[in-house]
């Protein structure tokens, strides 16, 4: 079978900096070729150059079979290849509409066709599950969302290669389910497929074959049904990874364990409605649901970051009441943003003052910074927290995904704070940036630090947590803790399956006398956890 794309000794370099080096692989029509590594080992490089958004320094590219180059993106475009960015690339102040046709709008006697182009829009959103309006400006949706409308304007043109770039990064459950079912008919239609993805799981279920790069190498290509995803961790960083997670702590006495934090009456309108939950020394809490549930607004309610309010509000015992971001920070409670390229970091700024924006008294002197204390805390910074850097004048934009993340972390310990809230921390990270970060935020608690962790990935909340809360329609639908904490209990709670189980039950009627008959009802939960503010459906 002819491929529909070949790489022939890709090799890319910036300056004296080679990011990639000798890469060769096919992509065939009807498969799901899957291509993995860590943070930093090409990935991203090589389907920028693969899609017509860079050229190789060395080796070339054959499209069925004959060289090719595209001089860009819209060269790839008109021969059948569209690249779905792992970064968002909307025009905010548009419509969802105009964004799937910017660039190739719809046109009728002269004038833009803006209902041709709302009806098709709505059409191809409805296929890949995305409820939004296609009126809506972009700016008003979620980030999962927005990445939706970015995979719904890559697929609205002919396509013979569609490559997903880490596609599932902002999206939960049946988000995801729903794009892999996209992502199956593509490849009943013969359509050719290359998926990245930092989800083993997602590779594992999906590719057919899979390449594996390290530090820009290729390390080979291999049928995915001979690799497990130790195989495919080991293949990408060299060791063994079977200790994901650090040891579990243990968990605190609810008698004698000081609370850090008391919630109670949390309102955010539209998002959030009487959510009440306490935070004990020593216990990483966790917070679970689907999009839409309103886990982060919850907290960006309390901190100022949008409007909301709390009936009572208390760190450490004393009452707090929280106007802005800056009130938070004062208080001794930092927050990690979900989206550490939009709201956590300037990407083009260099390092240091990215590190150091939310403390820049502790470097004043006098009305200037002091230079060599912020390179000294910089310093201390890349080796605390292992940050992979080529050199310390570089930009934070020029840092992998997972050494943004790192740098970001220390950003907000910058303060000292005592409670440290940190949304998707492992969002498009590798999986080894991922086990450090789990050390770091086990490090945190030990130190005698509060720590919530909000994370659409319900292994990784089983993994590091004590207790987790599940969220549902704005409201606390469970708690989660010891044996309970399953992904079968959390995904019962998060979709409301639970509330269906218990009103089955419910009104199920007595047995009559006679033969025994087997009656299904639904999923069984186990129901060693308490259960709080049931959700209306």
């Amino acid at each position: 079978m002819t491929a529909v794309l070949t790489a022939n000794g890709l090799s890319k370099a910036f300056g004296t900096v080679s990011v990639l080096n000798d890469i060769s692989f096919d992509v065939r029509p009807g498969e799901v070729h899957a291509i993995i590594g860590e943070n930093g080992a090409g990935k991203s490089t090589l389907m920028r150059l693969l899609a017509g958004h860079a050229q190789p320094s060395r080796g070339g590219l054959e499209l069925d079979g004959q060289p090719v180059s595209f001089s860009g993106p819209a060269a790839a475009e008109a021969a059948g290849i569209v690249l779905v960015h792992q970064e968002i690339l909307l025009a905010e102040g548009l419509s969802v509409a105009e964004n799937l046709f910017l660039g190739r709008e719809m046109v009728r006697r002269g004038i833009i066709d803006d209902a041709a182009m709302n009806r098709l829009a709505a059409g191809k959103l409805a296929e890949i599950g995305c409820q939004v309006s296609p009126k809506a400006l972009v700016r008003q949706l979620a980030l999962a969302d927005r990445q939706l409308v970015q995979i719904a304007r890559a697929l609205l043109v002919p396509h013979r290669l569609v490559i997903f770039d880490e596609p599932t990064a902002v999206l939960t459950g049946g988000e995801v389910e729903r794009l892999m079912g996209i992502i199956r008919r593509l490849k009943d239609q013969g359509v050719a497929i290359l998926y990245i993805s930092h989800r083993l799981n997602e590779v594992e279920e999906l590719a057919d074959r899979i390449t594996v790069l390290r530090d820009g190498q290729m390390i080979g290509t291999f049928d995915a049904a001979g690799l497990t995803q130790a195989d495919m961790a080991r293949l990408m960083v060299g060791r063994d990874f079977s200790a994901l997670y650090p040891e579990p702590l243990t968990p605190p006495s609810v008698t004698t364990s000081a609370e850090i934090l008391e919630v109670q009456g949390a309102c955010v309108p539209g998002f959030v409605n009487d959510v009440s939950f306490t935070l004990r020394q020593g216990e990483i809490l966790g917070f679970a649901g689907m999009i839409g549930a309103g886990r982060t607004e919850l907290f960006e309610g309390l901190l100022g970051l949008r409007d909301g309010y709390a009936a009572a509000l208390r760190l450490n015992g004393r009452d707090l009441r929280i106007r802005r971001p800056g009130d938070a920070i004062a208080a001794g409670i930092a927050y990690l943003t979900e989206d550490r390229k939009g709201k956590g970091l300037l990407l083009r700024l260099r390092l240091a003052p990215n590190l150091t924006l939310t403390a820049l008294s502790w470097i004043h002197r006098r009305l200037f910074l002091d230079k060599r204390r912020e390179a000294q805390v910089l310093q201390s910074a890349i080796d605390g927290f292992d940050i992979r850097v080529r050199h310390s004048a570089m930009l934070a934009g020029q840092l992998s995904g997972g050494n943004q993340q790192k740098l970001l972390l220390a950003k907000i310990l910058m303060t000292d704070p005592k409670l440290v809230i940190i949304d998707e921390p492992t969002r498009g990270i590798d999986i080894g940036n991922k086990s450090q970060i789990y050390g770091f935020i086990q490090k945190l608690v030990k130190a005698g630090k509060g720590c919530i962790v909000i994370s659409s990935e319900m292994q990784e909340l089983i993994g590091i947590c004590t207790r987790i809360i599940v969220m549902r329609n704005g409201r606390v639908s469970g708690e989660l803790s010891g044996g309970s904490m399953t992904e079968a209990n959390v995904a019962m709670l998060a979709t409301g399956a639970h509330d269906l189980h218990q009103s089955q039950n419910h009104n199920q009627p007595e047995p009559s006398r006679g033969p025994m008959v087997a009656v299904t009802t639904g999923p069984t939960l186990d129901h060693s956890f308490s259960v709080q503010g049931a959700m209306q459906p």
